[in-house]
């Protein structure tokens, strides 16, 4: 009997850890304002290990920007776990930069050409405020020429620019039959 009531106590405390980090839950404080993502680019498309660059211009009034929560939809496979990035102190007001991904995970694996992707990132703030979303369509072709040339928009086209963190997302790949392991 005590073993049973220890599961479900440690089944309804897991739930609650869930629920609890989960941003939907986020309540957002009277008062503050949410982060704003101002500008956004990246390419559309890449061979498979690409190193995707998604440019970000974000600023909030309250500065106090806590994370970056990107969140990757894989036609075939569904939506992937959030994947948060923090914020320097320093980048908490504003910032003009980077995060990066790279999308090579293994030697032996690879995805499917026309792998379709789609990155929604968004910046939430210590008082549980969500910035608007900004949404990048990604392609995996192995065509692409010169990937790696391409003029950046204003206003990332004013020299070095931030790395404001990794993206650690491990897409899965597609076969014949079915959902494969993870590419890692």
């Amino acid at each position: 009997m005590k073993i049973k009531k220890f599961l479900i106590l440690f089944g309804a405390l897991l739930v609650l850890t869930f629920f609890s980090t989960h941003r939907a839950w986020a309540q957002p404080k009277a008062g503050s304002t949410p982060p704003i993502i101002t500008n956004s680019f990246a390419v559309e498309k890449g061979r498979y290990g690409y190193v995707w660059k998604i440019y970000i211009e974000a600023e909030d009034p309250d500065g106090d920007m806590f994370k970056i929560a990107s969140v990757v939809d894989q036609v075939g496979v569904g939506r992937y776990p959030t994947d948060w990035i923090i914020v320097k102190p320093q980048y908490r007001k504003q910032f003009i930069g980077y995060i990066q991904w790279n999308t090579f995970s293994s030697a032996t694996s690879s995805l499917e050409e026309w792998t379709q992707i789609t990155l929604k990132v968004s910046i939430i703030d210590k008082a549980g405020n969500e910035s608007n979303v900004a949404v990048f369509p990604f392609s995996f072709e192995s065509g692409v020429k010169d990937e790696y040339r391409y003029k950046l928009p204003p206003p990332f086209d004013q020299g070095s620019l931030a790395r404001l963190g990794y993206i650690t997302i491990n897409l899965y790949s597609m076969n014949m039959g079915g959902l494969e392991s993870p590419v890692f």
